[in-house]
């Protein structure tokens, strides 16, 4: 099977669930992830096949996908400002819209830097700390997180791109646990903001695998 066949097959298979458009993008992800090839290589190059193993991932991957699992947990891995993180359903996936938040940050920062503290609370998969330490090398980043497998999760993303930031469970609500942080000048949060009352209106991919701590 090309490897463009296989891309068909499973957007197909995955359709009756996601509808054209998104069943499509995500086809398109899984095939990335899989073959290693992007969009343009697979355009480019299209008597590639699959290979058994492969053709075996991809139908290994489609009961989970067809359950509402997110794509990004079932690749467990999401892009955030060009960075790949790991994700799992310890921590809610990165979404674009944060990334606009961590370009303001940093678009307000009188450069060169030469001292900056920054803490990011609810860090989850510590998109954005580990993102801004990255653009500003010069700064003190931390996170802290009420989820140790959130914490966990940041740790080793952290340590995949190769960025010193510094990590904390705790629960910022308790004031008694403020000693345990460092001084900072700026504070940055993607906290938790869905009223309980709008479950309805959620989607499934949503409500049933993200962390319900990280949403309302």
């Amino acid at each position: 099977m090309t490897v463009s066949a296989a891309a068909r097959y499973l957007q197909q298979q995955i359709q009756p669930v996601y509808g054209d458009g998104e069943a499509a993008a995500i086809s398109s992800l899984v095939i990335e992830h899989i073959t290693g090839l992007e969009k343009t290589d697979r355009a480019l190059s299209k008597d590639l096949t699959v290979t058994t193993i492969q053709a075996a991932e991809i139908e290994k991957l489609i009961p989970r996908l067809l359950a509402h699992e997110p794509v990004q947990y079932v690749l467990g891995e999401s892009w955030f400002c060009g960075l790949r993180f790991s994700v799992n359903p310890h921590v809610l996936i990165p979404r674009p819209e944060t990334e606009e938040l961590v370009e303001w940050i940093i678009s307000n920062c009188k450069f060169p830097v030469s001292e900056l503290g920054i803490l990011d609370i609810g860090t989850g998969s510590g998109c954005i700390a580990i993102t801004l330490k990255r653009r500003i090398r010069k700064a003190t980043v931390s996170g802290c997180d009420i989820s140790p497998g959130a914490i966990e999760t940041a740790i080793h993303n952290a340590a995949k791109l190769g960025t010193d930031v510094q990590f904390r469970q705790l629960d910022i609500l308790d004031e008694a646990q403020w000693q345990h942080l460092p001084g900072f000048d700026i504070i940055v949060s993607n906290p938790p903001y869905i009223p309980v009352s709008d479950k309805q209106e959620m989607e499934p991919n949503v409500l049933e695998w993200e962390p319900h701590t990280a949403l309302f």
